[in-house]
């Protein structure tokens, strides 16, 4: 060890996990914000709901495009060093945002800002596997989780209410410096340990054994399912759900950013709920991927009670919130399904597929949408009805595709 070994748990929280959650923290605060902001850049510059979901979803674009690089980077630089210098780039992102004059510029702070935040979630989860007792992880974990729950609940209500004080290039101003102040605490702050840098074999070898999990039956038995899920949670959540609350359910701007909160609130109770669920169930013989597949159930039957006018409205968006994070139990199904030189791997693997989709997903949407525009601004129920039944669609076929997989696997026991 590097002379940090002996540190006390209060310290590896502070130096630590902290740093880590402030990372993950910016990421899905950045994520999420344009469903609040999403009519003052319509209005400042006069987007249609196309150029919206292009602009919302590069973010998605360029997060994927990077996590295949990123697991190799984190295995041979480790954590502490790869964050932080990505995170500069999201610095860089949300400064260009700032000062943007035009779509171009703005989908290019866009999407450094997604290269900026891609190492937030699996950076920490390397760091933690080093600095955590194992039986700790699955807690730390749904903190580190929850933490990103957090900055989506900032991108809510509270985002709204800072434009009292401030206009949105105001706003990316302080996230540019919060951005930069984030890698500096991770360099400062995060000790080197002994293990940061695990990979074996050289880059051709690692190569091919990620291109090895491309082609196993186990990753794609369960992997779009997840994928689908995940990435049609986050294109609602990230943006569609807002101007869904202003165009199909008529409120305020004020009150659909109090709506926004609840879902995100609700999300975050779901990472730390749904784990625990997931971890009391394991101990009664229910596996985790069962609890996986009941909860994007429930997740499916809210969005067509939503889609449907089913009930009354703050409920059902709290519980599609809650339920959207069913799919996150995946991540760790299919790490343990794999040997663990490659766990890293395999998460960023199934990340690249659930962020390509939903780059695809809020792009897609803003396009069926945008074929029923209104007189005055917004757009008209029948398209949002079109596009979220067509999300919805998705993922059942492929739900009934994980259902379908694991029934022939116990045949074949």
């Amino acid at each position: 060890m590097s002379g940090v070994a002996a540190l006390s748990p209060g310290a590896v929280v502070a130096r630590i996990f902290l740093p880590f959650a402030a990372g993950y923290f910016l990421s899905y605060l950045y994520r999420t914000i344009n469903a609040v902001l999403s009519p003052y850049l319509v209005a400042e510059l006069r987007l249609d709901a196309t150029d919206l979901g292009l602009l919302t979803s590069v973010y998605f674009l360029t997060f994927a495009a990077f996590q295949l690089p990123l697991g190799i980077l984190l295995d041979r630089f480790g954590p502490r060093r790869v964050e932080a210098t990505l995170l500069l780039f999201a610095a860089a992102g949300a400064g260009l945002f700032a000062v943007s004059g035009s779509t171009v510029e703005l989908l290019l702070g866009r999407g450094l800002i997604g290269l900026g935040v891609s190492a937030c979630l699996m950076a920490s989860f390397k760091a933690f596997v080093l600095w955590f007792p194992a039986a700790r992880l699955p807690a730390v974990n749904g903190w580190v989780l929850a933490a990103g729950g957090l900055g989506a609940l900032v991108a809510t209500a509270p985002v709204e209410a800072a434009f009292k004080l401030t206009d949105w290039r105001g706003l990316f101003v302080v996230l540019a410096g919060l951005s930069f102040l984030v890698a500096v605490a991770l360099l400062l702050l995060v000790p080197e340990r002994d293990g940061d840098k695990t990979a074996a074999g050289g880059w051709r070898t690692q190569w091919r054994e990620m291109a090895s999990l491309f082609r196993s039956p186990v990753f794609w038995r369960i992997a779009p399912c997840t994928v689908l899920s995940q990435a049609s949670f986050l294109t609602i959540q990230g943006l569609w759900a807002g101007p869904w609350l202003r165009d199909v359910s008529g409120l305020g701007k004020v009150t659909a950013a109090g709506h926004l909160f609840w879902i995100a609130a609700a999300m975050v109770a779901g990472f730390l709920g749904m784990g625990q669920l997931a971890y009391r169930l394991t101990r009664h013989g229910i596996p985790p991927l069962a609890v996986s597949a009941g909860g994007m159930a429930l997740f499916m039957g809210v969005q067509l009670a939503i889609l449907l006018d089913w009930g009354p409205l703050l409920p059902l968006w709290v519980s599609f919130g809650f339920f959207g994070t069913s799919g996150v139990l995946s991540y760790a199904v299919l790490s343990q399904s794999f040997p663990l030189a490659l766990s890293g791997r395999v998460n960023t693997a199934l990340n690249l597929l659930v962020f390509v989709a939903a780059f695809a997903g809020q792009w897609g949407m803003g396009a069926i949408i945008n074929h029923w525009p209104l007189a005055g601004g917004g757009y008209a129920d029948v398209g949002y009805r079109w596009a979220f039944g067509l999300v919805l669609g998705g993922q059942l076929i492929t739900w009934v595709w994980l259902l379908l997989g694991n029934r022939q696997v116990r045949k074949t026991r």
